[in-house]
């Protein structure tokens, strides 16, 4: 399972958005986004480069930082 931290969530509806974006990646499963820890974590079916996952949760107004 990989795990990334994602800046700028402060609520359930944050949760939401950015798993929504992460679920709409080809090649992601089992999305999970920790709120608390400020955190996503998933499993890459095949291999996702970090630049899409990147794109895809700062389209949804968030921030994957590194």
């Amino acid at each position: 399972m990989t795990k990334i931290k994602v800046e700028g969530m402060s609520c359930q509806h944050c949760v939401m958005a950015v798993t929504k974006a992460l679920q709409g990646i080809d090649g992601l499963k089992n999305v999970k986004v920790d709120l608390d820890r400020g955190e996503a974590s998933f499993n890459e079916v095949i291999p996702v480069d970090l630049k899409v996952i990147r794109e895809s949760v700062g389209k949804a107004g968030y921030n994957v930082p590194g």
